[in-house]
């Protein structure tokens, strides 16, 4: 029997993320995306999550998702049996970049999330390409069904996150680390960083991807994760 596949979504994102993720691996087990928008820590997300999730799992994160599954894995490395980790980042958020987030949340509770998330946060998804407008129309639509409430619980979850490689040196089980060639916000250095941490990973940057490759590059993507699930 497959194990359970259960995905985190990056920030204002949802089970949209990982469309063609689903669509590949639900076939063969089940695949279930949990949402990050109900507690403004880390830790309370990843408890959230261990309390409806299979009893053990597969766990794959993107971004914000993959900061919450390094602490899903911290509360409870025994129910997790492979960890992939995609366009992400080990480290707690740097002084400069929470300070930064200060003027977003102040724009957003005023009834400015559109013009923050177009003008602030999608320029820096993505990479050029054909189906670029599509996928930053998407991007839109999943923040406008979140709502401006989860993009400040998210941002203070993120501003006050855990350094967690400490937490990477004691991953055991197959891990996956996946990125963009093309992503600025967390670059391929990072991902380089998190498989010097955890020695026996997979580490595969995709061609021609900025942030989310799982809707810009899905064929390699999918066939990155699919090695790593049957591994």
């Amino acid at each position: 029997m497959n194990d359970p596949l259960v995905l985190l979504p990056g920030m204002m994102c949802d089970a949209r993320l990982f469309g063609p993720q689903i669509n590949a691996f639900s076939h063969e087990r089940a695949v279930m995306v949990a949402p990050l928008g109900d507690h403004d820590t880390v830790a309370a997300l990843a408890s959230d999550i261990l309390k409806n999730a299979p009893p053990t799992f597969a766990l794959a994160g993107l971004s914000m998702g993959g900061i919450v599954a390094m602490e899903v894995f911290r509360q409870a490395p025994e129910r997790i049996t492979r960890l992939a980790l995609l366009d992400t980042n080990p480290k707690a958020e740097a002084d400069k970049i929470a300070q930064l987030r200060e003027p977003q949340i102040a724009k957003v509770i005023a009834g400015q999330l559109r013009s923050v998330m177009r003008d602030e946060m999608k320029p820096n998804y993505l990479t050029d390409g054909p189906n670029m407008g599509q996928i930053l129309d998407l991007c839109m639509a999943m923040a406008d069904t979140l709502g401006p409430e989860v993009f400040v619980r998210q941002s203070r979850a993120l501003q006050t996150r855990p350094d967690q490689q400490d937490v990477l040196r004691n991953v055991k089980v197959p891990t996956l680390i996946l990125c963009g060639e093309e992503d600025s916000l967390c670059p391929p250095h990072r991902h380089e960083l998190m498989h010097k941490l955890i020695p026996h990973s997979t580490l595969r940057v995709i061609q021609n991807a900025g942030h989310l490759p799982t809707l810009e590059q899905p064929d390699p993507t999918n066939e990155a994760m699919a090695k790593w699930l049957n591994q």
